[in-house]
Formats: C-alpha cells, sequence, structure tokens
C-alpha cells in the first residue's frame, strides 16, 4: 500500500433540526396553548487519532465528511433527536490545519485522541418558547442553525521509536531490512527511497520497535533541497536517530557535517536528539582505516557502533544498544 502523508479533506458538520409551531387540540379544551417541540442539534464532526492507521491513502477515495443533520420539532411537544456524531479516524502523528488559513486545529500525538472540529448546529426552537402577556398562540419558531464547515489539510508526521537518517546510498534501506521484517527497495543509485518506510524491530522481552527510513537528504535540505523538509518533517517525532554513514566513503566526515548541520538548521532540538552513529560498509576497509574511522566519531558522539549492513555484521551488536537506549528513555519518560 502506498504512503500517503499529505491529503485536503471538508468536514460539515450536521444543522440543527427546524423548531416547531403546533397548538394543543384536546376535546373539551376550546384554545389549547402552544406545543410545539424543539429541533435537535446537529451531530458534531469529530477527528479521532487510531494506533492502526499509517496512512493518509483512504483521503484520496473520500473527501467529504458530513454528520447527521438533528430532527425537526414535532407536536405534542416532542422534541427532534440529535444528529449523530461523525467520526473521522486519523493515524496517529496527524497534523490537521485550516486549508484556507494554515492555523493548527489539532494535533492527534496519542492513541485515541479525540477533537471537535466541526460543531453541529443548535437546533431551532418551537412557538411554546414565545408565549407573552400579549401573544398567547404564537405561530412562530426558530429555523435550525447550520452546522459548521470547513475544508482541512492534514500532514502525516510519522512517530516512530527509531529514525534512520544519513546521506543518498549510506545503506539505510538495507539496514532497514536487516534490522526488520521490511523489504524497501534497495538499488545502488541515489534517492531509491522516494517516501518513508516503516518497519518492526521485534527483540526478545522487549517491546516491538518501530523503525522509519527517512528518504536520503543532501545538503540545503532544511531549505527544500532533493527530497527537503518534506520528509525531514517526518524525524521530528523519532526518540532515537540512527546517523547511518558510509564508512568506505572518503568524504565520510563531510558527509557527518552535512546532515548535522541540516538537522539542526531544521530544527535546533533535533541536534541534541539521542544518536547512534552507524558505521556502515565496515567490510569495506581493513581493520586499521576502520580503527582510525570509528575513533574519529567516538570523539563526536556517545554512541558509535561499525556495521556490515550487507554481511549482516554488527546488527545484534547495534541491536543491543538500541535496547539499551530505549530502556533509558522509557525510564526518563
Amino acid at each position: 500500500m502506498a504512503f500517503v502523508d499529505e491529503a485536503k479533506f471538508f468536514v460539515k458538520a450536521g444543522d440543527g433540526g427546524n423548531g416547531c409551531v403546533s397548538f394543543r387540540r384536546e376535546k373539551f379544551v376550546p384554545k389549547g396553548g402552544p406545543n410545539g417541540g424543539d429541533g435537535g442539534k446537529g451531530g458534531d464532526v469529530i477527528l479521532r487519532a487510531k494506533k492502526g492507521l499509517h496512512s493518509l491513502i483512504d483521503f484520496k477515495y473520500r473527501s467529504h465528511f458530513k454528520a447527521e443533520r438533528g430532527e425537526h420539532g414535532q407536536g405534542k411537544e416532542m422534541h427532534g433527536r440529535k444528529g449523530k456524531d461523525l467520526y473521522v479516524d486519523l493515524p496517529v502523528g496527524s497534523v490537521v490545519r485550516r486549508f484556507d488559513t494554515g492555523e493548527v486545529l489539532a494535533d492527534l500525538s496519542a492513541d485515541g485522541v479525540t477533537v471537535v472540529i466541526a460543531q453541529g448546529g443548535e437546533g431551532g426552537l418551537g412557538n411554546p418558547h414565545f408565549v407573552g402577556s400579549v401573544n398567547r398562540t404564537p405561530r412562530v419558531a426558530t429555523p435550525g442553525k447550520p452546522g459548521e464547515e470547513l475544508w482541512l489539510a492534514v500532514e502525516l508526521k510519522l512517530l516512530a521509536d527509531v529514525g534512520l537518517v544519513g546521506m543518498p546510498n549510506a545503506g539505510k534501506s538495507t539496514l532497514l531490512s536487516k534490522l526488520s521484517a521490511a523489504q524497501p527497495k534497495i538499488a545502488s543509485y541515489p534517492f531509491t527511497t522516494l517516501q518513508p518506510q516503516l518497519g518492526v524491530m521485534r527483540l526478545p522481552h522487549h517491546e516491538p520497535c518501530i523503525i522509519a527510513d527517512i528518504p536520503g537528504l543532501v545538503e540545503g535540505a532544511h531549505s527544500g533541497v532533493g527530497l527537503g523538509h518534506t520528509f525531514l518533517r517526518h524525524i521530528e517525532r523519532t526518540r532515537i536517530l540512527l546517523h547511518v554513514l558510509d564508512a568506505a566513503d572518503e568524504a565520510v566526515t563531510e558527509n557527518y557535517d552535512i546532515i548535522a548541520r541540516e538537522l539542526s538548521l531544521y530544527k535546533e532540538e533535533l541536534a541534541h536528539r539521542t544518536q547512534i552513529l552507524v558505521l556502515n560498509k565496515m567490510d569495506l576497509l581493513d581493520d586499521e582505516t576502520l580503527a582510525v574511522v570509528k575513533g574519529h566519531f567516538e570523539g563526536l558522539a556517545p554512541h558509535v557502533v561499525a556495521i556490515s549492513a550487507e554481511l549482516e555484521e554488527g546488527i545484534e551488536q547495534l541491536k543491543d544498544m538500541l535496547v539499551g537506549i530505549l530502556e533509558e528513555t522509557s525510564a526518563d519518560d
């Protein structure tokens, strides 16, 4: 199934039911009083975060959502029934804005969070409300008020335990396939991954770990170069960053600096996010060169591990390191 992380849709809350003009008609009561019922309130449109959803693809096929209107009032003081609320389910991590102004209306950051995004219209009043000292038999009732309606824009910021970042061809897709059962597209040319890929790493004696492979970044990504900030936003909601580096690339130090700078320029807080430097393709280096490269990066970050994703060397060590950090961050929470 395709990953869709942006969508536009229209919501319309239910209109209120109309009030009723009615009078009592009883035997031996020549002048019965007014007994028109009130109209029912229209149903609300409610956004709801749902854990099992991972894409906005459903909104490609349905873009209009309308709640039920309230029923009209009837005689004998029978009030109209309230319209049913309409729930619109969205993936956890969805940010909803007004389409016309860009104002953020809802941030669905946890499973089960609900937000009333459009209020149903109030029901109209029946004629008993208009009885006065002068007018004992009012022949007036009010119509129901219209429900709110608006166009919404929603973007999905992935919620994952671990986010894979790095330059194109650093080996992130291969690493994702070794850490989880995901089967991302893998090839030896830049920008193989054109959309975020999700994988689930299952660990003994530990909750499953969700990993997101964020498409390759390049210099200037924070301002939209390459695949740009379209995908940088997904990194915001990952607990740990795996910065994957091609250790065999002569420009490995420069590549590290570029990604670190792009993350910081996009959002300063990302520069301080818990991070593991993963020196990939260690099988292409001799022991002496690998020791020099590893020693250099150990001076820059507290968590550094050398692996070969292709040959699955160092993968278990990386998993152990991830488990330890996940447990630490969970304890901090």
